[in-house]
């Protein structure tokens, strides 16, 4: 591998399973739908309920606008975050996304997370 992830030196045991999901993701934000999916990537993860990633294509960008702020883990990599604006509303670091994960996740390049506290509603069924 080009890019492993360090976490799993430590802590083989740790999970980061990524699953193809055909469910229905809808997330809305300032009586916007600001990104809605039938082809997401649920994430399960040791020690964290599942998140959803969207795919670009499924998401409106132009309401998002990246900021400075990045977290680390050191099983999935570096992760960047955006703010949403719409409809009159903005919320700060609401969304992040991994846009060079290490190889053992690498299928999240190019996909989405959202915060279900910062949102309105994130809708799955």
């Amino acid at each position: 591998m080009a890019n492993p992830a360090p976490g799993w030196d430590k802590k083989p045991e740790h999970r980061v399973d990524l699953h193809p999901d055909n469910r229905r993701v809808r997330v809305s934000f300032g009586g916007a739908v600001i990104a809605d999916s039938t082809a997401t990537l649920r994430c399960e993860e040791s020690g964290h309920g599942p998140v959803h990633y969207i795919p670009a294509k499924d998401v409106r960008l132009e309401t998002m606008t990246k900021t400075a702020h990045t977290t680390y883990c050191p099983f999935k990599g570096t992760a960047s975050y955006w703010t949403i604006d719409a409809g009159g509303k903005t919320a700060e670091n609401a969304v992040w996304g991994y846009e060079k994960p290490y190889d053992e996740t690498a299928a999240l390049a190019g996909h989405y997370a959202f915060y279900p506290n910062r949102v309105d509603s994130i809708d799955i069924g």
